[in-house]
C-alpha cells in the first residue's frame, strides 16, 4: 500500500504549499522529511515526478496543529522543500503560507468560525511569534470571493489582513543581532536585520547593478550571485546564525530609489535564486531597515511622517505594502500586511 496523506493545496499570497495537519504526517522527523521530498518530486530540478512546482515558492509546507497555548488558536510550522537538494529546513518562516493557515484551521474544524468574520491567532513554531488573521467567513463557511488583489497574483480574492507581533529578533535573537544597524562585508555597506525574517540590506548600486533589473537578468550573473553569496556565508554568523553554507537564510535584498511611488524598491535573493517579488516578513524587515538612520536604505527610502507608516516595498512585479506601527521611541512596534490565499485542491497526496 501507498504511503499517503490528507493534503490541502493552497496558493498563500504569492506561494503555493502543501497543508497539513500534524497528525496526519509522520511524528519523526526524518520520516517525515523523507516523505515531504517524495511528494514534492526533489531532488530534482523540474520536480517531475511530485506535486511540488520547480521553484522555491511553490515547494513548500504548512504543518499545522490546535494549539495549547493561551489566547492561541493553531501551531504552525512552516517547511521549505528544496528543490534540487535533498533537503528539508525549518530555519525560517514564510508568511506567504501562512497567509492560507487561518482559513486552513477553520476549514479542518481547528477554529470555529464567528461570524462574517473571524479572527485566527497563528503561533509560528519556527519563530516563537504569535499572527492575528481575519478570515472571511460569511454564511458559516470559508469564503475566497473577494475584490482584494496583491502583486504577484492574478484576479481578486477575499482579503486576509495579517498583523504580526513581536517579530524583532525571531530567528537571531534581536532586531540588528550585529549590534549595528550598518556593518561593512567586502567593502560593502550592509544591514543585518530580523524583523520577522534575517535580512541583509544593500544598496544595489553597491553591488554594480540599477536595481531595475528583471528576475531573469540577476539569476544570469554570475558576479554579481558570487558576491552575495560570500558577503552572506559571511554574515551567517554575525547573525548568529551560525554557518549558513546550506540554509535558506539570510535573505540578500538589494535596495534602490522607488520608481512606481512606493517606499522602496528591492531584488532579494532568497537566497541563491532571485524572488519573483518579496516574501512577506521579507519585506517587513525590509521597511524596518528604511526607518534606522544608518541604514544603507534609509538615504534612498521615502518614509511618511507620523506614528503609523504606510510604506509600499516595491519588487520585480509590483508592491507589496508594510504598516509600520511605531512606539514613542520611534521604533517599530507591530506590523501589517495584507494578502489573500485560495484553496486549489483538497484529498490524498501519494509518496510512492
Amino acid at each position: 500500500m501507498s504511503d499517503s496523506a490528507r493534503c490541502m493545496w493552497m496558493r498563500g499570497g504569492t506561494s503555493k504549499g502543501a497543508y497539513f495537519l500534524a497528525e496526519d504526517l509522520p511524528s519523526d522527523t526524518t520520516k517525515r522529511d523523507n516523505f515531504l521530498l517524495t511528494i514534492m518530486g526533489s531532488p530534482d530540478p523540474r520536480q517531475i515526478d511530485g506535486i511540488g512546482g520547480a521553484d522555491p515558492l511553490t515547494s513548500k509546507v504548512a504543518v499545522v496543529k490546535k494549539s495549547q497555548r493561551p489566547g492561541v488558536d493553531v501551531d504552525y510550522l512552516f517547511l521549505q522543500v528544496f528543490v534540487d537538494q535533498a533537503t528539508v529546513t525549518d530555519a525560517q518562516n514564510c508568511g506567504n503560507i501562512l497567509a492560507g493557515v487561518g482559513p486552513f484551521a477553520i476549514e479542518r474544524g481547528l477554529v470555529d468560525i464567528s461570524g462574517d468574520q473571524t479572527s485566527v491567532a497563528i503561533y509560528m513554531e519556527n519563530t516563537g511569534q504569535i499572527a492575528i488573521e481575519e478570515v472571511h467567513t460569511p454564511n458559516g463557511k470559508v469564503s475566497y470571493q473577494g475584490d482584494a488583489c496583491i502583486d504577484g497574483v492574478p484576479g481578486t480574492a477575499s482579503a486576509i489582513p495579517v498583523t504580526f507581533q513581536d517579530t524583532a529578533g525571531s530567528s537571531c535573537g534581536a532586531l540588528l543581532p550585529t549590534g549595528n544597524q550598518v556593518d561593512i562585508i567586502d567593502g560593502v555597506a550592509v544591514t543585518c536585520i530580523d524583523n520577522g525574517m534575517p535580512v541583509v540590506v544593500m544598496r544595489a548600486e553597491d553591488l554594480g547593478i540599477s536595481g531595475t533589473e528583471s528576475r531573469e537578468q540577476l539569476e544570469q550573473n554570475e558576479a554579481l550571485k558570487s558576491r552575495l553569496e560570500s558577503i552572506r556565508l559571511q554574515a551567517g554568523p554575525m547573525m548568529n546564525l551560525g554557518d549558513v553554507t546550506h540554509k535558506s537564510v539570510p535573505k540578500m535584498s538589494m535596495v534602490s530609489r522607488a520608481t512606481q511611488g512606493g517606499s522602496i524598491s528591492t531584488r532579494t535573493f532568497i537566497p541563491h535564486r532571485c524572488h519573483a517579488s518579496i516574501g512577506v516578513l521579507g519585506a517587513v524587515s525590509v521597511a524596518t531597515a528604511c526607518i534606522l538612520p544608518d541604514s544603507p536604505a534609509h538615504a534612498l527610502a521615502d518614509i511618511p511622517e507620523g506614528s503609523t507608516k504606510t510604506m509600499p516595498v516595491e519588487h520585480p512585479i509590483g508592491e507589496m505594502t508594510v504598516i509600520l506601527k511605531m512606539n514613542q521611541q520611534g521604533d517599530a512596534e507591530s506590523a501589517a500586511i495584507l494578502r489573500t490565499a485560495r484553496k486549489l485542491f483538497d484529498g490524498e497526496v501519494f509518496a510512492n
